[in-house]
């Protein structure tokens, strides 16, 4: 006899066979006929030695200390993914420091070049405070310039988000249906936010995201048509415990101080 007080189309969580009920994983409901390829955004961990300059594309490290925001995040995340960095390094300490805390390593950590920070030319290096005191920002940029503006010997905005739709799109096909954890940098899921608001890029920029952060976006296709759902952005499931707010960090115009680090 069915319990009444239990939905007819809910599965109540199956326990694993170390008798522990499986992590939380956000999930919604997808029509029948539709294809679902979820995207897990990931910020990297804090980076520490900046010494308060900006560092676009420079290759330095994160902070993977924390080991108790690492293993809430992998609370989060699903099993079964096919998981993916950009080729700097700081996104592939995080992963594995997501790993070291008790989440399954995968079989692979494809690297994607496409899926990089900006590259902020010769900003790259200049101290982030005395940048944005000489160059202020127009209410609305949210960034380092505005979005068609490239930074000398660099990259605009609209170059990243170019690059990083690319490889958004070519990533969808390839694992249509399936789960995507994706670690990257705060301009990159800024600009994917813009894609899955219908290419807007300019609107991707208002969100905050924080280091280490969750960001999760849908797309979903059937029969000819394509869109994205946006079930949550910037997810700090360790935020509960006020000793982790070092995560938040800036990711564009905004200038860190003593208990925000740049």
């Amino acid at each position: 006899m069915s319990d009444p007080a239990k939905p007819a189309d809910v599965t109540m969580p199956e326990v694993e066979p170390s008798g522990v009920k499986p992590p939380f994983v956000a999930q919604h409901a997808i029509p029948a006929g539709v294809v679902a390829t979820r995207w897990w955004w990931v910020r990297h961990a804090p980076v520490r030695e900046d010494g308060g300059c900006i560092y676009g594309q420079s290759d330095i490290g994160c902070d993977t200390s924390d080991r108790v925001v690492f293993d809430a995040v992998g609370k989060v995340l699903p099993r079964n993914a096919v998981w993916y960095a950009s080729t700097l390094r700081r996104t592939h300490q995080t992963a594995h420091a997501i790993w070291d805390a008790g989440f399954p390593r995968p079989g692979e950590l494809s690297h994607e070049a496409e899926l990089s920070e900006q590259h902020l030319g010769d900003w790259q290096g200049l101290n982030r405070a005395e940048f944005f005191a000489s160059r202020p920002i127009a209410v609305g940029s949210y960034w380092f310039a505005p979005i068609d503006d490239p930074a000398p010997n660099g990259e605009s905005f609209m170059d990243l988000y170019n690059r990083v739709a690319h490889a958004i799109q070519r990533i969808t096909e390839t694992h249509a249906g399936r789960d995507v954890i994706a670690v990257a940098h705060g301009g990159t899921i800024k600009a994917a936010i813009g894609l899955a608001l219908g290419g807007q890029p300019e609107r991707g920029l208002a969100f905050t995201i924080d280091n280490c952060s969750i960001t999760r976006l849908d797309h979903l296709s059937s029969a000819g048509h394509s869109g994205w759902r946006i079930p949550m952005v910037n997810q700090q499931p360790w935020i509960a415990d006020p000793s982790h707010a070092a995560m938040h960090q800036p990711a564009g115009a905004e200038v860190g101080t003593p208990d925000k680090l740049a």
